[in-house]
């Protein structure tokens, strides 16, 4: 099997967590490819994610390792069986690298959890919205770089039109309701489209209005993407250079106290539409 030229956030996320394992059961990679019957090499490609691994090799390396955690390993292996390739590949070298492993960690997550500061859910945003939002970039994009752009930002809603939904919390600051993106028209068609998503038995949707003041990392919008085990959630942050992708233990922990104590201080789903009427009124 040739090597793997550009390996996936998710590739390279199951190598991580075979090199978690190893790591935890103190063995070198020598060791861990002598017990396995390769060399070091292979034992660095998988970790790297530059070659694939089968479910049953996932189970020998988590034996080897005395990984007593057998829904992890199950989770793990199920990852290793993964074959086809997600609809986010068409656009692969005409959106950003972090665009697509954002858009693969959608699919995938058991359940999403956000923050969102200046912009409405990228999930449950309309076309119109999304498109000025686009349109803001530095450098300007082209038309046809707009158009595919959109064109995959639509593409990303469709996970929540599947049979298996991921449950969605979104909160949502009253600056990103009130930001004019696209004009009154656009705004108001948005807070009425994020109202009517909220319907859904998956979607919750709950306000932190100005007037809780501050709240934790409150500069950045963030998404907790859940996974089948809590040691396979992933942090995805928004940062000026596109985004950041975390997964160790502390920081998953620590995100998970950022969101519940957020969460506390949001509005309820009830006060959080009247909220988003009222404002839809005064534009």
């Amino acid at each position: 099997m040739p090597p793997r030229s550009a390996p996936t956030a998710r590739q390279q996320r199951l190598g991580a967590e075979l090199r978690k394992l190893r790591e935890r059961a103190g063995m070198s990679a020598p060791q861990a490819a002598a017990q396995l019957g390769t060399n070091r090499t292979g034992i660095s490609n998988i970790e790297a994610g530059r070659f694939g691994v089968s479910a049953e090799r996932v189970r020998s390396l988590a034996r080897i390792y005395s990984c007593a955690d057998q829904r992890y390993v199950d989770a793990l292996a199920a990852m290793a069986e993964e074959r086809v390739k997600g609809w986010w590949e068409e656009y692969r070298g005409t959106v950003d690298v972090g665009a697509l492993d954002l858009a693969e960690l959608e699919y995938h997550a058991r359940g999403l959890r956000t923050v969102q500061i200046m912009h409405m859910p990228g999930l449950v945003q309309t076309e119109d919205y999304a498109r000025a939002v686009l349109g803001t970039a530095i450098p300007e994009p082209s038309p046809v770089e707009l158009r595919r752009r959109l064109s995959y930002r639509m593409k990303r809603r469709d996970v929540m039109d599947r049979a298996d939904p991921p449950v969605c919390t979104f909160l949502i600051h009253e600056a990103a309701m009130r930001m004019e993106f696209g004009g009154p028209r656009v705004s108001r068609r948005q807070l009425e489209y994020v109202l009517e998503s909220s319907e859904r038995e998956n979607i919750t949707v709950r306000a932190i209005p100005f007037s809780v003041g501050g709240f934790p990392n409150a500069g950045t919008s963030t998404k907790y993407a859940v996974g089948p085990v809590p040691q396979l959630d992933t942090v995805h942050l928004d940062v000026a250079h596109g985004s950041a992708l975390l997964d160790a233990e502390t920081h998953l922990v620590n995100y998970r106290a950022i969101l519940d104590r957020t969460e506390e201080m949001s509005l309820t789903s009830e006060a959080t539409r009247e909220l988003m009427h009222k404002i839809a009124r005064e534009l």
